[in-house]
């Protein structure tokens, strides 16, 4: 998207609408999950993905006096991490807990429905789109909202997806003030291993990259990364040795062992949901939903919001891109009205 196409008109005029969407008062009704023998099918709205940023968006949509339809699996990628942190009320809360309160305060807004299941397919059609689940559901929306997250793709190493979240760690604001100062390592090569050992060097100075094999590290990386006395271990890692999640030593392929206490790595990732790209959504050269300052995507009537649209994985950021995803969209409906 070119947001050099968007005046300084239109940017007040689509935000300026949008907040006023979002402050317009509803009764608080008792809610009831969709119900398939009675309830309409076709939504103004279809969010797809019911974590922090989809029931964000579903919150502002809600409060909106839309229609909506949220489908989730209840399998968030923070599945196992403890506690949330650098989200402000909520900081050291667990993810579950704040998902669950979330959930709760959406869906007491009776426009707002819930099903529990998996969206597998969508196709365009005349009024809007056409979506289907993996329980042989079909549901018809004007508009698509996708809140999916991304799907990690881990190493080839033992123990790693069971210290995901816990203490392999990929963001220093969202955990890094827990593990300060202590023995960390990062599990990483090139430009990805340079970045975090500048990053990372300001939470710990006891910080030793593991490149898991040659490095990759250019010249002059390695030689800024040694001008700060941060050692480069390129043997091959056999597994993590852990205790609950608590990771303990890297276990490297010569039975050689490193101890540590946390360890930051960026693993590879693809998008959780193939239903975008089946539509002709445009991804950014990272793998990402490419969507404008609206939360747009390329492809007209259909948003995305949270992980699986941008590299700030946090709650806090999914819970923020939500809410301007909600308005925007209702903003275009109110367009589209009025």
């Amino acid at each position: 998207m070119n947001y050099s196409n968007y005046t300084r008109r239109e940017i007040i005029r689509q935000t300026g609408l949008a907040l006023v969407a979002m402050a317009l008062p509803y009764p608080l009704a008792a809610f009831s999950k969709f119900n398939k023998m009675t309830d309409n099918k076709y939504f103004d709205a279809i969010i797809i993905g019911g974590s922090y940023a989809g029931l964000s968006a579903g919150m502002a949509l809600g409060r909106a006096l839309r229609n909506v339809l949220i489908i989730d699996s209840g399998k968030p990628c923070n599945i196992q991490t403890p506690h949330s942190h650098n989200f402000i009320t909520q900081d050291g809360e667990k993810p579950n807990v704040i998902a669950e309160k979330a959930k709760t305060q959406v869906l007491k807004y009776d426009t707002v429905k819930f099903h529990n299941d998996i969206a597998i397919s969508g196709e365009k059609t005349e009024n809007g789109f056409l979506i289907q689940t993996q329980t042989g559901e079909e549901f018809t929306t004007q508009k698509l909202l996708f809140a999916t997250g991304v799907k990690d793709l881990f190493p080839a190493i033992n123990g790693f997806s069971e210290c995901w979240g816990i203490s392999v760690i990929h963001c220093p604001y969202c955990h890094g003030y827990e593990v300060k100062n202590e023995r960390t390592g990062i599990l990483a090569n090139g430009n990805i291993a340079f970045h975090y050992a500048k990053l990372i060097r300001n939470w710990t100075k006891d910080l030793t990259i593991f490149s898991n094999g040659k490095s990759t590290l250019t010249q002059e990386q390695t030689d800024k990364i040694n001008a700060h006395d941060i050692p480069i271990i390129e043997k091959e890692i056999a597994h993590l040795k852990h205790e609950n999640g608590n990771v303990q030593q890297i276990i490297f392929k010569d039975n050689t062992s490193f101890d540590l206490k946390a360890i930051y790595s960026r693993p590879d990732f693809e998008q959780h949901c193939k239903i975008p790209e089946m539509l002709g959504c445009e991804l950014t050269e990272q793998g990402l939903i490419k969507v404008d300052m609206f939360q747009k995507t390329s492809v007209t009537y259909v948003f995305a919001c949270g992980d699986n649209a941008s590299p700030m994985r946090s709650v806090a950021n999914a819970v923020s891109t939500g809410s301007l995803a909600g308005a925007m969209l209702n903003n275009e409906m109110i367009e589209e009205e009025f």
